[in-house]
């Protein structure tokens, strides 16, 4: 994943596109770059190593003049080590045409062997330089047949070489160029990866997130696949990539740059965490009372009859998301709503053997995890219907998906998810009392009480933030340790693994999330005098047991810190204890993950990591 800033207009170029790439640094941070055009046909390149302020340096030291046009990039690395070599902007064998892409070209060594016995020469060892070279190819091909080349495109020449280039590509990719002899536009293309266009007032924008140009426009035009954007000072015109135009409606962004903003807070992560009562109740409003189907149909385009006819639920997801979708399998079996829940990295064999009935529940933050996408194509190719839950409106999944449920929690910028996981967990118990009541598996009383009991939720996630400051005193005693064990039993268990991912992604030790009950059947071995272990014990059917399996792990030297509420706090012996709202044991993953999320968090920041850009991650896997 990288980020793709672009801009048109008056402004000073330099300065829109340092200001796009430190919004969008999150997506990437290995080395950035930028280039600009002119009036006289002239363009100015920039990349570094590092981070943008780096970058940032090296061009106040610059001058740059009379700037039209500009691209940037900041990378997370797929091909090439991070070097100010294999930054972005690429160039071709002349240094007129540069260009920016995310993404990955799968035929690009096939490419670069045919440009090579060409003559063209290469710098970097990236699969996006093969695009500057092509376009450059194209060109030179266009220039000795000028008469092919179709009278109404626009500045046809650079248009139809890069048409040509864009439409021999495989892989995924969102790309943006520049040419030196055509310095009023900029040309940006789209297959399966993110790019967004922003309208502005004799100016325009272009980037693979909208946080990179809000402040100047709210007014954006998502690309879809196999589309090209021409950018001009004055306005954006769109083809498909056979050349013909089209016709695009606009959108307009609903929240305001002040969401993307830390807002106080050291980092965005925490920022994000205490964000969480406000994300519940986003996802949950005027969705949690289901009446006879209409709820749904209105939200989704799902009909009572198409939900009573869905046989079983087959969750899709990887990472964060997949622990909300595990969680949510108990949360809908609860409901008597078979489930299964599967890695979608690990579905190839699996999409085969769904029945055609089975409603595939795909579940992306980003909605353009490569993963995730490449398993709802093999759902749709099987036939089955697919539901996506998605924060990211006119993302990619939502254009594969046949229904989506949008979370509504706002940019998230923390690489470690937080607040969309909470409102994917939300989801789940939208949709698992809905469908059971409209599959008559509840009662309409029953689901009223659902629902009273989920308009609580938000309070008590207030509630429950105000264990911060305990948290941050327990951690001083446990940073230092390099092995933890999260442990829960049933609908808990899924908490467990995502309190030791969180830990991982951000604090870099070692940490395994454990059902309970198979302690015994391995994990036991493990533990050792002073370990930290993690242990939900909330009241339920399942206390008597995690209370066993936390006796094991203290005869054996284990130091417990137990997430209990006030009755169940009573029963289970621990040395801390991370008191947390009484609800019924169905509702509890809601809550009991807030603690384990501030634990994460302060661990990491008593042994200063780099909490919201953690090494090796990126906010969304756009490779496979």
């Amino acid at each position: 994943m990288c980020g793709i800033v672009g801009y048109i207009g008056d402004r000073k170029t330099e300065e829109i596109l340092l200001e796009g790439l430190r919004r969008l640094e999150y997506r990437g941070y290995d080395s950035c770059g930028l280039a600009v055009s002119n009036l006289k046909n002239k363009l100015q390149l920039k990349r570094a190593k590092g981070r943008v302020e780096a970058l940032a340096d090296i061009v106040a030291a610059e001058n740059f003049k009379g700037t039209v046009s500009g691209i940037a990039h900041t990378r997370w690395a797929t091909h090439g080590v991070p070097s100010e070599d294999n930054a972005h902007p690429h160039t071709d064998c002349q240094g007129e045409i540069v260009v920016v892409h995310n993404g990955i070209i799968e035929n690009y060594l096939e490419l670069k062997d045919e440009l090579l016995k060409k003559g063209h020469l290469f710098k970097s060892d990236t699969d996006t330089e093969v695009i500057a070279h092509l376009v450059e190819e194209k060109l030179k091909t266009l220039n000795k047949g000028a008469n092919s080349i179709r009278a109404e495109m626009p500045e046809p020449v650079f248009f139809e070489a890069f048409r040509r280039a864009v439409s021999v590509l495989k892989g995924s990719f969102a790309v943006s160029v520049l040419w030196a002899k055509t310095p009023g536009i900029i040309l940006s293309a789209r297959m399966y990866s993110p790019l967004v266009i922003g309208a502005g007032e004799k100016e325009n924008f272009l980037a693979s997130d909208v946080s990179a140009f809000l402040k100047f426009t709210k007014k954006v035009f998502f690309m879809k696949d196999g589309e090209i954007a021409v950018l001009r000072k004055s306005g954006v015109d769109f083809f498909d990539f056979g050349g013909k135009k089209i016709q695009k409606e606009n959108s307009t962004v609903n929240w305001d740059l002040s969401m993307a903003e830390k807002g106080g807070y050291k980092h965005f992560m925490l920022k994000e965490i205490h964000e969480q009562p406000q994300s519940v109740e986003n996802t949950l409003r005027g969705r949690v009372l289901p009446v006879s189907g209409e709820l749904l149909e209105k939200e989704l385009g799902m009909t009572a009859a198409e939900i009573k006819k869905t046989g079983g639920i087959q969750v899709i997801a990887c990472g964060t998301a997949f622990h909300a979708g595990f969680a949510g399998k108990y949360i809908f079996e609860k409901f008597g709503l078979r489930t299964e829940a599967d890695l979608a990295s690990e579905f190839d064999e699996r999409s085969r053997l769904l029945e055609k009935n089975t409603l595939v529940l795909a579940i992306s933050q980003s909605g353009e995890t490569a993963d995730t996408l490449y398993a709802v194509k093999l759902a749709k190719k099987n036939g089955n219907k697919v539901l996506a839950i998605t924060n990211t409106l006119g993302s990619s999944i939502t254009r594969e998906a046949d229904y989506t449920l949008y979370t509504h929690c706002g940019p998230e910028i923390g690489v470690a998810s937080t607040k969309a996981f909470l409102g994917q967990l939300t989801a789940m118990y939208i949709l698992a009392v809905n469908f059971a009541f409209v599959k008559g598996n509840i009662s309409e009383e029953k689901a009223r009480l659902c629902v009273e009991e989920l308009l609580k939720i938000p309070r008590w996630v207030e509630e429950t933030l105000g264990l911060e400051r305990d948290v941050e005193k327990l951690t001083l005693s446990f940073s230092g340790k390099e092995h933890y064990l999260f442990i829960a039993r049933g609908i808990n268990y899924p908490i467990a693994l995502e309190g030791a991912l969180k830990i991982k992604e951000i604090s870099y030790v070692h940490a395994e999330g454990y059902a309970a009950g198979e302690m015994k059947h391995g994990p036991i071995a493990i533990i050792e005098n002073g370990m930290p272990v993690l242990a939900v014990a909330v009241s339920g059917p399942n206390l008597d047991l995690i209370r066993g399996n936390i006796e094991e792990a203290r005869a054996r030297g284990a130091e417990i810190i137990a997430i209990v509420d006030r009755e169940s706090g009573k029963k289970v012996k621990a040395a801390h204890y991370l008191e947390i709202p009484a609800t019924d044991e169905l509702f509890s993953p809601l809550l009991t993950v807030l603690p384990l999320q501030l634990f994460a968090y302060y661990i990491a920041l008593n042994r200063n990591c780099d909490i919201d850009k953690p090494r090796n991650l990126a906010k969304s896997v756009t490779v496979r």
